[in-house]
């Protein structure tokens, strides 16, 4: 049997974050979380040497930038401790377990992905469904600046509308996960960005997942 690591103290924090967590569940299961990290991981995040793109396509989808896009994959892992201490959190067998008993998703064929996103005003996403090989997704949230509290994520309906039902939280070390699937409808509708709404994605992805620089 293999070494059973316990996972980190950051780990342990997560663990009681998802302890803490509101399920909600309408239009569809979501999670909503409230300090995820250990004070100081958010602003070390924020702290990055990347800058916000320059010249970036506002098109209502990511994918239209992926050329300058940023995860912590190997490389960045080795370069930044915190980028290190993320993926460790996310690669603790207990952090997956609770993660896997609160969502019910099965997360032990997947492989880890954390992308680093710096969204400047004129960014939106259009109503979308994360594609199928995203088994996960996770966002936290790291900018604490008053004039982007407008800034969460968007959760729409199942109707040919995509009515907006609720809008997520936006402040320092909170977040929200679902597990993709038919009808989980979310995006950014066009609004002001007033500063860099910064953030962390966090997906489990299926084993043939292409691009496999991006996965931590």
């Amino acid at each position: 049997m293999d070494q059973i690591v316990p996972p980190s103290a950051a780990g342990q924090h997560f663990i009681g974050c998802l302890d803490r967590c509101t399920a909600v569940t309408d239009p569809y299961n979501y999670w909503l979380l409230d300090d995820a990290f250990p004070k100081g991981v958010c602003e070390a995040i924020a702290g990055l040497p990347f800058a916000p793109p320059e010249g970036a396509k506002f098109n209502g989808r990511r994918e239209a930038n992926n050329s300058t896009r940023v995860y912590f994959n190997p490389d960045n892992a080795a370069r930044f401790a915190v980028c290190r201490e993320v993926v460790d959190i996310f690669k603790s067998q207990q952090v997956v377990a609770k993660l896997e008993q609160v969502t019910g998703r099965d997360l032990s064929a997947g492989a880890l992905r954390i992308e680093y996103c710096q969204d400047v005003d004129g960014f939106w996403l259009e109503p979308h469904l994360d594609i199928s090989v995203k088994l996960f997704t996770m966002l936290v949230y790291l900018s604490d600046e008053e004039s982007l509290r407008n800034c969460g994520t968007d959760v729409y309906d199942d109707t040919p509308d995509h009515n907006l039902v609720a809008r997520a939280p936006y402040e320092i070390n909170k977040g929200l996960i679902f597990i993709p699937g038919k009808n989980t409808w979310h995006g950014f509708a066009p609004r002001p960005i007033d500063g860099v709404r910064k953030s962390i994605i966090i997906n489990w992805v299926t084993p043939d997942w292409r691009e496999r620089w991006e996965l931590a």
